[in-house]
Protein backbone atom coordinates (compact mmCIF):
# COMPACT_ATOMS: atom_id res chain seq x y z
CA UNK A 1 0.00 0.00 0.00
CA UNK A 2 1.07 3.20 -0.65
CA UNK A 3 2.08 5.95 1.93
CA UNK A 4 -0.02 6.55 4.91
CA UNK A 5 -3.09 9.23 5.38
CA UNK A 6 -0.95 11.08 8.57
CA UNK A 7 1.74 12.23 6.40
CA UNK A 8 -0.05 13.16 3.84
CA UNK A 9 -2.37 15.44 5.90
CA UNK A 10 1.01 16.82 7.89
CA UNK A 11 2.23 18.11 4.26
CA UNK A 12 -1.07 19.71 3.66
CA UNK A 13 -2.33 20.81 6.91
CA UNK A 14 -2.69 24.49 5.99
CA UNK A 15 -5.33 23.69 3.16
CA UNK A 16 -7.16 21.14 5.52
CA UNK A 17 -7.02 23.48 8.40
CA UNK A 18 -10.91 24.00 7.66
CA UNK A 19 -11.99 20.86 7.34
CA UNK A 20 -13.49 18.69 10.51
CA UNK A 21 -11.86 15.87 11.77
CA UNK A 22 -14.25 13.57 10.82
CA UNK A 23 -13.91 14.44 7.49
CA UNK A 24 -9.91 13.05 7.89
CA UNK A 25 -10.93 9.84 9.74
CA UNK A 26 -13.28 9.28 6.47
CA UNK A 27 -10.50 10.13 4.20
CA UNK A 28 -8.18 7.53 5.95
CA UNK A 29 -10.95 4.95 5.82
CA UNK A 30 -11.48 5.19 2.20
CA UNK A 31 -7.69 4.97 1.60
CA UNK A 32 -7.26 1.99 3.84
CA UNK A 33 -10.35 0.09 1.74
CA UNK A 34 -8.35 0.73 -1.30
CA UNK A 35 -5.23 -0.62 -0.20
CA UNK A 36 -7.01 -3.21 0.89
CA UNK A 37 -8.24 -4.41 -2.27
CA UNK A 38 -5.55 -2.80 -4.60
CA UNK A 39 -2.42 -3.47 -2.84
CA UNK A 40 0.59 -3.16 -4.51
CA UNK A 41 -1.55 -2.11 -7.81
CA UNK A 42 -2.43 1.12 -5.42
CA UNK A 43 -0.92 3.68 -6.95
CA UNK A 44 -2.35 7.03 -5.14
CA UNK A 45 -5.44 8.69 -3.24
CA UNK A 46 -6.38 12.43 -3.92
CA UNK A 47 -8.52 14.56 -2.55
CA UNK A 48 -10.04 16.78 -5.27
CA UNK A 49 -13.02 19.22 -5.66
CA UNK A 50 -13.74 21.61 -2.55
CA UNK A 51 -11.50 20.05 -0.44
CA UNK A 52 -8.67 20.65 -2.86
CA UNK A 53 -9.58 24.28 -3.68
CA UNK A 54 -10.17 25.24 -0.47
CA UNK A 55 -13.79 25.91 -0.56
CA UNK A 56 -15.09 22.58 1.72
CA UNK A 57 -18.36 24.02 2.93
CA UNK A 58 -19.86 21.46 5.69
CA UNK A 59 -22.97 20.57 5.24
CA UNK A 60 -23.36 21.75 1.75
CA UNK A 61 -20.03 20.61 0.27
CA UNK A 62 -19.21 17.21 -1.07
CA UNK A 63 -15.95 14.91 -0.58
CA UNK A 64 -14.55 14.42 -3.69
CA UNK A 65 -11.70 11.52 -4.08
CA UNK A 66 -9.83 10.19 -6.80
CA UNK A 67 -7.75 6.90 -6.61
CA UNK A 68 -5.41 5.96 -9.04
CA UNK A 69 -4.57 2.25 -10.06
CA UNK A 70 -1.84 0.75 -12.03
CA UNK A 71 -4.67 -0.43 -15.02
CA UNK A 72 -7.72 -1.72 -15.43
CA UNK A 73 -9.54 -2.93 -12.57
CA UNK A 74 -11.14 -6.48 -12.88
CA UNK A 75 -14.83 -6.89 -12.13
CA UNK A 76 -14.51 -7.89 -8.96
CA UNK A 77 -12.15 -5.19 -7.59
CA UNK A 78 -14.45 -2.74 -8.80
CA UNK A 79 -17.59 -4.64 -6.96
CA UNK A 80 -15.45 -5.05 -3.56
CA UNK A 81 -14.49 -1.23 -4.03
CA UNK A 82 -17.87 -0.08 -4.58
CA UNK A 83 -19.25 -2.36 -1.45
CA UNK A 84 -16.66 -1.50 0.86
CA UNK A 85 -16.61 2.20 -0.03
CA UNK A 86 -20.52 2.47 0.50
CA UNK A 87 -20.04 0.97 3.98
CA UNK A 88 -18.51 4.04 4.81
CA UNK A 89 -20.43 6.33 6.97
CA UNK A 90 -20.48 9.57 5.06
CA UNK A 91 -19.60 12.57 7.38
CA UNK A 92 -20.58 15.08 4.27
CA UNK A 93 -23.85 15.33 2.66
CA UNK A 94 -22.21 12.44 0.06
CA UNK A 95 -18.95 11.32 -1.61
CA UNK A 96 -18.35 11.40 -5.58
CA UNK A 97 -15.33 8.61 -5.65
CA UNK A 98 -13.65 7.67 -9.11
CA UNK A 99 -11.07 5.22 -9.62
CA UNK A 100 -8.40 6.21 -13.21
CA UNK A 101 -5.94 3.99 -14.58
CA UNK A 102 -2.68 5.10 -14.37
CA UNK A 103 -2.14 6.00 -18.14
CA UNK A 104 -5.71 7.50 -18.07
CA UNK A 105 -4.57 9.60 -15.53
CA UNK A 106 -1.26 10.81 -17.65
CA UNK A 107 -3.11 10.92 -20.53
CA UNK A 108 -4.43 14.80 -20.99
CA UNK A 109 -7.00 13.87 -22.71
CA UNK A 110 -10.55 15.01 -22.27
CA UNK A 111 -12.43 11.68 -22.40
CA UNK A 112 -13.69 10.38 -18.99
CA UNK A 113 -11.87 7.08 -19.02
CA UNK A 114 -12.47 6.31 -15.60
CA UNK A 115 -12.86 2.30 -14.58
CA UNK A 116 -15.38 2.84 -12.00
CA UNK A 117 -17.17 5.87 -9.80
CA UNK A 118 -19.85 5.89 -7.15
CA UNK A 119 -21.40 8.78 -5.74
CA UNK A 120 -23.07 8.05 -2.53
CA UNK A 121 -24.59 9.60 0.58
CA UNK A 122 -27.71 11.15 2.61
CA UNK A 123 -27.54 13.82 0.29
CA UNK A 124 -26.60 13.00 -3.05
CA UNK A 125 -28.08 10.20 -5.13
CA UNK A 126 -26.82 7.14 -5.22
CA UNK A 127 -24.76 6.41 -8.81
CA UNK A 128 -22.57 3.07 -9.06
CA UNK A 129 -21.44 3.86 -12.72
CA UNK A 130 -18.91 0.48 -14.20
CA UNK A 131 -16.51 1.92 -16.73
CA UNK A 132 -16.77 5.31 -18.51
CA UNK A 133 -18.64 3.67 -21.30
CA UNK A 134 -21.58 3.22 -19.46
CA UNK A 135 -21.59 7.35 -18.48
CA UNK A 136 -24.90 9.11 -20.06
CA UNK A 137 -23.98 11.73 -21.55
CA UNK A 138 -27.26 13.67 -20.38
CA UNK A 139 -25.10 14.01 -17.22
CA UNK A 140 -22.25 15.51 -18.12
CA UNK A 141 -19.25 13.92 -19.88
CA UNK A 142 -16.86 17.41 -19.15
CA UNK A 143 -16.58 16.20 -15.54
CA UNK A 144 -13.71 13.97 -15.40
CA UNK A 145 -10.94 15.90 -17.61
CA UNK A 146 -12.22 19.19 -15.60
CA UNK A 147 -11.67 16.72 -12.37
CA UNK A 148 -8.24 15.68 -13.68
CA UNK A 149 -7.19 19.09 -14.79
CA UNK A 150 -7.83 20.40 -10.81
CA UNK A 151 -5.98 17.42 -9.89
CA UNK A 152 -2.47 17.89 -11.73
CA UNK A 153 -2.89 22.04 -10.25
CA UNK A 154 -4.04 21.17 -7.16
CA UNK A 155 -5.04 18.09 -5.96
CA UNK A 156 -4.38 16.91 -2.68
CA UNK A 157 -2.50 13.44 -2.16
CA UNK A 158 -3.98 11.73 0.75
CA UNK A 159 -1.40 8.44 -0.34
CA UNK A 160 0.91 8.03 -3.41
CA UNK A 161 2.96 10.42 -5.73
CA UNK A 162 2.33 14.35 -5.68
CA UNK A 163 -0.96 14.73 -8.20
CA UNK A 164 0.93 16.87 -10.37
CA UNK A 165 2.98 13.70 -11.14
CA UNK A 166 0.24 11.58 -11.83
CA UNK A 167 -2.80 13.93 -13.42
CA UNK A 168 -1.64 15.32 -16.76
CA UNK A 169 -3.62 18.78 -17.47
CA UNK A 170 -5.85 19.38 -20.73
CA UNK A 171 -4.77 20.93 -23.40
CA UNK A 172 -6.18 24.31 -24.39
CA UNK A 173 -8.40 23.53 -27.16
CA UNK A 174 -10.03 20.47 -24.96
CA UNK A 175 -10.06 22.74 -21.71
CA UNK A 176 -12.07 25.37 -23.59
CA UNK A 177 -14.30 23.30 -25.22
CA UNK A 178 -15.11 21.61 -21.38
CA UNK A 179 -15.38 24.45 -19.91
CA UNK A 180 -17.97 25.60 -22.42
CA UNK A 181 -19.98 21.93 -21.48
CA UNK A 182 -20.00 22.47 -18.08
CA UNK A 183 -21.53 26.40 -17.89
CA UNK A 184 -24.26 25.09 -20.30
CA UNK A 185 -24.85 21.86 -18.03
CA UNK A 186 -25.33 23.86 -15.14
CA UNK A 187 -27.39 27.00 -17.01
CA UNK A 188 -29.64 24.14 -17.97
CA UNK A 189 -30.01 22.89 -13.97
CA UNK A 190 -32.43 26.12 -13.65
CA UNK A 191 -35.82 27.13 -14.94
CA UNK A 192 -35.83 29.65 -18.24
CA UNK A 193 -37.78 32.10 -17.34
CA UNK A 194 -38.54 32.23 -13.27
CA UNK A 195 -38.35 35.99 -11.18
CA UNK A 196 -38.46 33.99 -8.54
CA UNK A 197 -35.64 32.83 -6.41
CA UNK A 198 -34.57 29.41 -7.83
CA UNK A 199 -33.16 26.46 -5.24
CA UNK A 200 -29.59 26.30 -6.79
CA UNK A 201 -29.05 29.01 -9.17
CA UNK A 202 -26.44 30.38 -7.10
CA UNK A 203 -24.00 27.09 -7.97
CA UNK A 204 -24.91 27.87 -11.97
CA UNK A 205 -23.79 31.21 -11.52
CA UNK A 206 -20.38 30.36 -9.24
CA UNK A 207 -19.88 27.45 -11.56
CA UNK A 208 -20.24 30.14 -14.43
CA UNK A 209 -17.45 32.15 -12.44
CA UNK A 210 -14.85 29.50 -12.11
CA UNK A 211 -14.81 28.27 -15.98
CA UNK A 212 -14.22 31.90 -16.52
CA UNK A 213 -11.66 32.62 -14.40
CA UNK A 214 -9.80 29.30 -15.24
CA UNK A 215 -10.03 30.28 -19.04
CA UNK A 216 -8.95 34.18 -18.30
CA UNK A 217 -6.75 33.85 -15.75
CA UNK A 218 -5.32 29.97 -16.02
CA UNK A 219 -5.97 29.33 -12.31
CA UNK A 220 -8.35 26.90 -10.75
CA UNK A 221 -9.99 28.18 -7.74
CA UNK A 222 -13.07 27.35 -5.79
CA UNK A 223 -16.75 28.59 -6.92
CA UNK A 224 -16.61 30.72 -4.41
CA UNK A 225 -12.60 32.44 -4.55
CA UNK A 226 -13.39 32.69 -8.77
CA UNK A 227 -16.44 34.25 -7.88
CA UNK A 228 -15.07 36.82 -4.95
CA UNK A 229 -12.41 37.07 -8.13
CA UNK A 230 -14.88 38.38 -10.49
CA UNK A 231 -16.53 40.35 -8.06
CA UNK A 232 -13.65 42.28 -7.03
CA UNK A 233 -13.03 43.46 -10.69
CA UNK A 234 -16.47 44.62 -11.32
CA UNK A 235 -18.10 42.18 -13.01
CA UNK A 236 -21.39 41.21 -11.84
CA UNK A 237 -20.31 42.30 -8.55
CA UNK A 238 -24.17 42.37 -7.15
CA UNK A 239 -25.21 39.16 -8.52
CA UNK A 240 -21.98 37.08 -7.11
CA UNK A 241 -22.53 38.70 -4.01
CA UNK A 242 -26.28 37.45 -3.52
CA UNK A 243 -24.82 33.85 -4.74
CA UNK A 244 -22.21 34.19 -2.24
CA UNK A 245 -25.12 35.30 0.81
CA UNK A 246 -27.11 32.13 -0.87
CA UNK A 247 -24.62 29.33 0.39
CA UNK A 248 -25.21 30.71 3.94
CA UNK A 249 -28.54 31.14 4.13
CA UNK A 250 -29.69 34.01 1.75
CA UNK A 251 -32.10 33.68 -0.83
CA UNK A 252 -30.37 32.66 -4.38
CA UNK A 253 -31.11 34.21 -7.70
CA UNK A 254 -34.06 33.86 -9.78
CA UNK A 255 -33.25 30.90 -13.00
CA UNK A 256 -33.80 33.96 -15.46
CA UNK A 257 -31.10 35.84 -13.33
CA UNK A 258 -28.71 32.61 -13.32
CA UNK A 259 -29.08 31.83 -17.03
CA UNK A 260 -28.45 35.75 -18.08
CA UNK A 261 -25.32 35.15 -16.28
CA UNK A 262 -23.90 32.10 -17.69
CA UNK A 263 -25.14 33.81 -21.20
CA UNK A 264 -22.41 36.21 -20.75
CA UNK A 265 -19.52 34.05 -19.35
CA UNK A 266 -20.58 31.64 -22.48
CA UNK A 267 -20.13 34.41 -24.92
CA UNK A 268 -16.40 35.30 -23.00
CA UNK A 269 -15.52 31.94 -22.97
CA UNK A 270 -16.46 31.73 -26.78
CA UNK A 271 -14.45 34.90 -27.73
CA UNK A 272 -10.69 34.55 -29.32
Amino acid sequence: MCGVLGTAFGLVAGRMAGVEGAVRQYLGAVVQVAGDVLGADLVGCYAAGSLALGGYQPGRSDIDVAVVCAGALTDGHKRTLVARWEALPCPARGVELVVYGRAVAASGTADPGFEVELNAGTGLPRRVTWSAALRPAADGLFWYGLDRSILHQIGLALCGPPAAEVFADLGDADLRRLLVESVRWWRDRVPAADDVPAAGAEEVVLGACRALVKARCGVWLSKAGAGRRLAGAGFGTALIGRCLAARHGGAPPSGAQARAFSGEVLALLSAR
